[in-house]
């Protein structure tokens, strides 16, 4: 699960690092700010890929600003831009009733939070950590129902 790649202005390209986990994916998230539909073409050589469109995306990115969809027997949802940290849970509940896990992206900070069935998942940036002390991405484990979700560091 990847958000806010920011490719080509951040990184020339996807860290080395990613390549293992995406040739493991059955399926791959981008929570948005790819910046070119290139990006796309690279992850689907790897898996299946479902996309949001982020704040900064070019014109030509033609992505749905949200998402919902199964995976694992899992409702899932996505979207770019959560909001503020605060009301966040509410918020997603509102927009996402039926979700089970809604995956995010937008401020760079690796967040998971699994409380009242309800998972909020951001798996930060593997390419432009801000003022983070690190690169991440994120694995999203859906099957039979059950989910179980990680961020990992490059």
């Amino acid at each position: 699960m990847l958000a806010d790649t920011h490719i080509p202005r951040r990184a020339k390209g996807l860290p080395e690092g990613l390549t293992p986990h995406l040739e493991s994916a059955d399926l791959i998230l981008h929570a948005g700010d790819l910046l070119v539909e290139d990006v796309l073409y690279e992850l689907e050589h790897y898996a299946p890929v479902r996309a949001v469109k982020g704040n900064v995306d070019g014109w030509d990115v033609r992505l749905p600003e949200t998402l919902e969809f199964e995976v694992g027997g899992v409702t899932a949802a996505m979207i770019h831009d959560s909001g503020p940290k605060k009301g966040r849970r509410n918020r997603m509940r509102r927009r996402f009733p039926g979700a089970r896990v809604v995956v995010f992206g937008h401020s760079h900070v690796p967040w998971l939070d699994d409380e009242g069935g309800l998972m909020l998942f951001n798996p930060g940036s593997p390419t432009d950590r801000r003022r983070q002390p690190d690169h991440t991405f994120g694995l999203l484990h859906a099957e039979d129902g059950e989910i179980r979700a990680e961020i990992l560091i490059l």
